[in-house]
């Protein structure tokens, strides 16, 4: 849109205009020559602006991740006019304390503070904290300022905790799950210079910190940094683009690191965890809670200690299905299973939110009553409680922590003794450290091994140390791990960069990232012919780039979400420039591109 102003506004200022009938808040992109139609003009000027740093990083976005620019920009937080008069200025903050580190950890420190940008490889229990933490008060002695990015909210509350000691007041906590009044605050705070250290899930990265010195970028290889909606954005190599525009140190860290990541930055190891403890692992077999595992329970809870228990999603996709003709319950509008959700007494998609009551006769053949096996946490709790008299469990997913206040209630009850068992799904394998957990129980990782995923072994294998790691902090432990496919684990039990190294190789073997690009297109449409007819005719558009290979394509593996049809086309190249530029001649108002995908369902 090309509006008017008498005034001379810069580029990134914010701005209200007449947009039809109604008023519209825009960003100015840009200056030019007035035009041969006539343009209305500029209501008024905002004091909020966006940075020449964060428009060139939204334009980054929109074009490497196919968004519209407004789309991009839409996830920054502009800056305030006080910025501009006291938070860039040079602010020293004495963050008195900071933790004594072991030589390991005082080595790895100082190597961190030499590079640009740097892969921390620690173990679970390595101290990678005590080193974050050093960094950021070095950081706020020079004046600069941090940000933060854990890949879970579930996190936030422990780490609040553990920075508050040092930093006090300095530090806010951002996710999506914050009351708008406290947002408000922490951007005043922000804008004051009072808050220095911004922490918190990947929408953070976008908090207007002036004289930005650090981010860090923990547990980097969790998917949860990957945005599922357009702009279709990778947090951690946003933030490692961010820090070369601000001039600020990048660290990743992680117990598990991404092939990428460990491929493509100097990599620092930290191999021994702070505490020595013994750990014991069991390899067990069957698909559900068996009596070893409630003999296990049962013991450590006797003992005085608490458990972990670990189930791949919250229902395991827990579907009912017809023991005559062997067809699932569907969604009406979807073709996915309805999961079965005990405790509300319903059936619910979990693609479109349709919901509805608990059936028992088949829609196909009208068989009844219809079948579920496959366990859910509702029904591990109902298990578990029956057999372990007097055991406190904690539900920990999606299901059970809905707000931030639920978040904290149930961690802190977990810490206090309380609870004995957490109970969950993906959550539990973030980065959560209690010192009395001397049991862990991991379930379905075969399921994970099976996923049509090309990283299908590096996810159950980082799955499979990230949860053993919370376990044994301060004492010995159990380790519980039911699989069918023992011999595969037990070959990198105790080197999982020997597991790296193996899986580099096989990638480099097939083709897949880190040594070429991936992209997914997705289809969508009410109508499936013309669905059909979208993927056909960008086919044929892409098979014109020879250096573009088109791996498949077809119905995508969930064929209809909320009455849309879907297809998608799969495409790789040995390099990102001409995928890109593949991608960029093709028709994108009918389509929507996922640039290196990390989920292929």
């Amino acid at each position: 849109m090309t509006y008017h102003s008498q005034y001379q506004i810069l580029p990134g200022f914010i701005v209200t205009v007449p947009l039809k009938t109604t008023v519209k808040e825009a960003v100015v992109v840009k200056e030019v020559e007035k035009p041969d139609f006539e343009t209305a003009e500029i209501i008024s000027v905002s004091d909020k602006c966006y940075s020449k740093e964060q428009m060139e990083t939204a334009k980054f976005i929109s074009e490497y991740y196919f968004s519209s620019f407004g789309e991009a920009i839409s996830l920054f937080l502009p800056f305030g006019k006080k910025q501009g008069e006291s938070n860039c200025e040079e602010l020293i903050v004495n963050s008195g304390k900071v933790p004594l580190l072991s030589a390991l950890q005082q080595r790895a420190f100082e190597q961190l503070l030499q590079k640009d940008k740097a892969l921390l490889f620690g173990v679970t229990g390595s101290g990678k904290t005590e080193i974050f933490i050093s960094l950021f008060a070095k950081m706020l002695q020079e004046g600069k300022t941090c940000i933060f990015l854990m890949p879970e909210i579930s996190l936030t509350p422990q780490m609040e905790k553990r920075l508050k000691v040092y930093f006090g007041e300095t530090v806010a906590m951002w996710h999506s799950k914050l009351t708008k009044k406290k947002k408000k605050s922490i951007l005043e705070g922000i804008e004051e210079g009072k808050i220095r250290i911004v922490a918190g899930a990947r929408s953070a990265l976008f908090v207007p910190l002036c004289n930005l010195g650090l981010i860090i970028v923990d547990e980097e290889h969790d998917d949860s940094y990957k945005a599922m909606t357009r702009p279709r954005y990778h947090a951690r190599d946003v933030a490692v683009l961010m820090g070369s525009k601000v001039g600020a140190k990048v660290v990743l860290a992680s117990a598990t690191p991404s092939m990428g990541s460990y491929s493509k930055y100097d990599v620092l190891k930290l191999d021994k965890p702070f505490v020595q403890t013994a750990k014991n692992y069991q390899f067990i077999s069957g698909d559900s809670i068996n009596h070893t595992i409630l003999h296990a329970i049962h013991s450590h809870y006797k003992a005085g200690n608490q458990s972990l228990l670990f189930l791949p999603t919250r229902g395991n996709f827990k579907y009912l299905y017809c023991e005559s003709c062997g067809k699932t319950h569907l969604c009406p509008y979807c073709s996915v299973g309805m999961a079965l959700h005990r405790k509300y007494r319903h059936l619910k998609c979990h693609y479109c939110n349709f919901t509805e009551v608990i059936v028992d006769t088949c829609t196909h053949c009208g068989h009844t009553p219809l079948k579920s096996e496959r366990m859910g946490t509702v029904e591990a709790i109902e298990i578990i409680s029956e057999a372990v008299e007097g055991l406190q469990i904690e539900q920990f997913d999606r299901d059970s922590i809905t707000t931030a206040k639920k978040l904290k209630e149930a961690l802190s009850r977990f810490e206090t003794g309380e609870s004995q068992l957490l109970l969950g799904t993906q959550m539990l394998s973030k980065g959560h450290d209690y010192a009395n957990i001397t049991l862990s129980v991991i379930m379905g990782l075969d399921y994970i091994l099976g996923l049509a995923d090309f990283r299908a072994r590096e996810r159950a294998m980082s799955l499979l140390f990230q949860i053993a790691g919370r376990s044994g902090r301060a004492q010995k432990a159990e380790v519980l791990v039911q699989t069918g496919d023992p011999g595969f684990f037990k070959t990198y039990l105790a080197d999982y960069e020997l597991f790296i190294k193996d899986e580099l190789a096989f990638l480099e073997m097939a083709d897949y990232p880190p040594f070429a690009s991936l992209a997914r297109i997705l289809i969508a449409h009410k109508d499936e012919s013309k669905a059909s007819k979208i993927t056909l005719d960008t086919v044929t558009k892409l098979k014109m780039f020879e250096e573009v290979e088109i791996v498949g394509h077809g119905k995508a593996p969930v064929e209809r979400i909320a009455d849309k049809y879907r297809f998608n086309i799969l495409l790789r190249s040995k390099s990102r420039v001409p995928l890109l530029k593949a991608l960029h001649s093709v028709d994108c108002r009918e389509i929507e591109i996922d640039f290196d995908p990390v989920e292929f369902s």
